[in-house]
């Protein structure tokens, strides 16, 4: 069996942020599959086969792409970048369980700019210094884990990123969090959430953890957790600069 699987990034939601080389990929490809609402943000091609699927079945939407390289032109959307909580490690996963022919397909990933990556842009630099990024879904990994993981990150020093901060499923995970935070930061850390960055109904707001509500978050929100060291810096009639210095304390 030979064949081709593009994974490819869309960036955070805005057509210029989409690389010229995923536009290309997606352009040529014979079928596309993906999320619904991120098939979406692809321009139609006339002959191009579209193939949505839920969001909460990404190996089956591998699986069915990996079948479909085999005798087509195939390219699997994702958001952001597809390496960063998306569906490149759906597809090596899949490719890991199923049958020896898909190891022989040609898998091709194209990066995207991430949600953490256009946050932090739009507000200054708060990822200037050593970050990490962390998911509070507790639907592959035990909420244990994740406070864990909190906690570690915030006595060493990191800037966070928080993926998929809240739901209807699990609406309490994000105030759990924070909750963690406060225990090792000091209050006045900032924290910026970012809903629907580089999308036309973007909002971000920037506030500290003391402040931080988890109401002001969904599904559709990254948020950012500074350090101690992160630093707010005020400008009359302009929105703040947030960075994070990269020189470490002494």
């Amino acid at each position: 069996m030979s064949g081709r699987l593009d994974v490819v990034g869309l960036g955070p939601g805005r057509e210029g942020l989409v690389t010229p080389e995923a536009s290309a990929v997606l352009a040529a490809a014979d079928a596309l599959y993906g999320y619904g609402p991120y098939l979406d943000r692809v321009p139609p091609r006339e002959g191009q086969a579209r193939h949505p699927s839920d969001n909460r079945v990404e190996l089956d939407r591998a699986r069915a792409a990996l079948v479909a390289a085999g005798a087509a032109r195939v390219a699997m959307v994702s958001g952001g970048d597809p390496g960063v909580f998306a569906m490149a490690a759906a597809v090596c996963e899949a490719v890991e369980q199923g049958p020896a022919a898909w190891r022989a397909i040609e898998i091709v990933i194209h990066p995207g700019i991430t949600a953490m990556l256009a946050l932090a842009a739009r507000v200054g630099a708060p990822l200037g210094h050593d970050f990490c990024a962390i998911s509070l879904s507790d639907n592959l990994k035990p909420w244990p884990l994740v406070e864990r993981r909190l906690a570690a990150a915030a006595q060493v020093g990191f800037a966070m990123a928080l993926y998929n901060p809240i739901s209807r499923a699990r609406p309490w995970q994000l105030g759990a969090g924070l909750d963690v935070l406060r225990a090792h930061l000091p209050g006045e850390t900032p924290v910026i959430f970012g809903r629907a960055v580089a999308r036309e109904d973007e909002e971000i707001r920037v506030t500290t953890l003391a402040e931080a509500d988890p109401a002001g978050a969904d599904m559709a929100t990254c948020i950012l957790i500074g350090t101690a060291e992160t630093r707010v810096i005020p400008r009359p009639g302009l929105p703040p600069l947030v960075y994070t210095p990269r020189r470490a304390p002494a």
